[in-house]
């Protein structure tokens, strides 16, 4: 069955009920059915035909979930675009995904025009107004298969140019419908969408709720880490599913107040994902709620490919939760250096074979076989999995072997740290490690207390040679840390913790 197929059976099941709610109001099932009929027939005005790329580069709002939904009606794929995107990045992935028309808000079309990367535009607030296309008799619903392109999200590649992950319809469904059953989603819960539609996690926020017939909140931009907007959003759009990086709920709780109020009661699971939750922030919020706390991992390339749901085991450890068991009808295991699948207590890479991995790269050759998720890990006894590090991240300091995830995780684990992340600068002989650590608001842990807390847990040679106190992590544009603004800071940086 086809990605969007899943709102045309909400509507047909509950067309009263809200489907998709933010800036520029709410939509019922019914009334985001007609409005993507209707932009779909504008679309296939405007050429688009099945197997096209349509790019969607605009705020959030119920009007862009439509027109998602027109570009699938189409047997096309869209391609979403983040609103903060530089216009000349934004016309790179134009042109590379040979986009055959651009739809979203008219300022950026006009910059993406600039840039001459528009080959067509559908400005969505001028077709969103009185006047703009009316609802056609015909449902448009192109014939799509499993393995079709449903929609490229493009990430940043190793070179520079963003690399565009194709996900088919197949791929997509498997993961939806394995999180709706997970979730036990009902017409009921309403979805908080906080991640930007560009990156994966918006998929289980918009599809899972399709797929129940519930609502999706759509979390605006701006919001996005505006923790207590964040909070006041939780409470008073009685959000029951929330979804997002750790570090938006790290803000949350720092600086939005998220456990001076008592959770509400509508909220009954809050999942995330991206990056390691730092133990003691988890602690606090599963003190607070009595809701689900599952840990999704994957790569945008396998969208999720394991879970774990925390237990009261979990909130023991020094380290993050674990990434736990198969998802979405996956085969994981992890390879050793010497290529050897391992065992309980040993470490490897994590490797994904099944139905959520991509087509492959947009423009390159298709995905064969297993996919290496570049991510180093730790078989459990119960053939969960801990995960440890980026293989990128495994570096070597004066001769020896250095997980960071490992480093960081030990300082994240001190009562007065918030969050920690640790970077390797320079080379050689001269390569050292620096650890920029967050610490809990109103708290100044002291560096030698956070050396000795490292050295009753790390081996010497782990031990962070610097330790700067800052008062945040810089993020890329998914919210996870971005290590190369670390780098610069560590240059300027004065030192500290010798």
């Amino acid at each position: 069955m086809t990605l969007h197929q899943l709102a045309i059976d909400a509507a047909a099941r509950h067309p009263h009920r809200p489907a998709v709610a933010g800036a520029g109001g709410e939509l019922s099932y019914a009334e985001l059915d007609r409005r993507a009929n209707a932009l779909a027939a504008v679309m296939r005005e405007a050429g688009v035909v099945r197997g096209d790329r349509v790019a969607i580069w605009a705020e959030k709002s119920p009007d862009v979930v439509a027109a998602m939904q027109a570009v699938l009606r189409l047997g096309a794929a869209y391609v979403p675009l983040d609103p903060a995107t530089p216009p000349a990045r934004a016309a790179t992935v134009i042109r590379d995904c040979d986009a055959r028309l651009l739809c979203g808000d008219g300022p950026l079309l006009r910059a993406a025009g600039d840039y001459g990367a528009a080959p067509g535009t559908l400005d969505l607030a001028t077709a969103a107004a009185p006047g703009g296309p009316e609802p056609v008799n015909e449902p448009v619903n192109e014939t799509a298969g499993t393995d079709d392109l449903a929609f490229i999200l493009y990430t940043s590649g190793s070179t520079g140019v963003p690399k565009g992950v194709s996900i088919s319809h197949g791929n997509a469904r498997a993961f939806v419908d394995w999180a709706a059953a997970e979730l036990a989603a009902v017409p009921q819960d309403r979805f908080a969408n906080h991640a930007g539609l560009s990156f994966d996690l918006s998929v289980l926020d918009i599809y899972a709720a399709f797929s129940a017939g519930a609502l999706v909140h759509l979390v605006p931009n701006g919001l996005a880490y505006s923790p207590k907007r964040l909070v006041e959003l939780l409470h008073e759009q009685r959000i029951s599913v929330w979804y997002s990086v750790p570090s938006a709920l790290t803000l949350m709780i720092r600086e939005g107040g998220l456990l001076e109020r008592r959770a509400p009661g509508a909220l009954r699971a809050v999942l995330f994902a991206g990056e390691p939750f730092p133990i003691t922030k988890l602690r606090e919020l599963a003190a607070w709620t009595s809701a689900r706390l599952l840990n999704l991992y994957g790569p945008t390339e396998t969208n999720v490919c394991t879970f774990h749901q925390v237990g009261p085991a979990d909130l023991e450890r020094d380290r993050p939760a674990p990434i736990g068991i198969a998802a979405g009808g996956d085969t994981v295991w992890a390879l050793t250096s010497e290529g050897d699948w391992a065992g309980p207590g040993e470490e490897g890479e994590l490797w994904v074979e099944g139905p959520t991995v991509m087509l492959g790269y947009w423009g390159r050759d298709p995905q064969k076989g297993p996919y290496p998720t570049g991510d180093i890990v730790r078989v459990l006894p119960d053939g969960g999995f801990d995960y440890l590090g980026r293989r990128d991240h495994l570096v070597k300091v004066r001769g020896c072997r250095v997980e960071l995830g490992d480093v960081e995780a030990a300082l994240a684990a001190h009562p007065e740290v918030d969050e920690a992340a640790v970077i390797v600068v320079g080379d050689g002989d001269d390569a050292r490690l620096e650890a920029f650590v967050v610490p809990v608001s109103g708290r100044a842990p002291g560096l030698l207390a956070l050396k000795r807390h490292s050295a009753e847990r790390l081996p010497p040679y782990m031990i962070a040679d610097r330790i700067h106190l800052v008062a945040g992590l810089p993020r890329t544009g998914n919210g996870k840390v971005d290590r190369a603004a670390l780098g610069r800071r560590a240059n300027h940086h004065p030192a500290a913790g010798r």
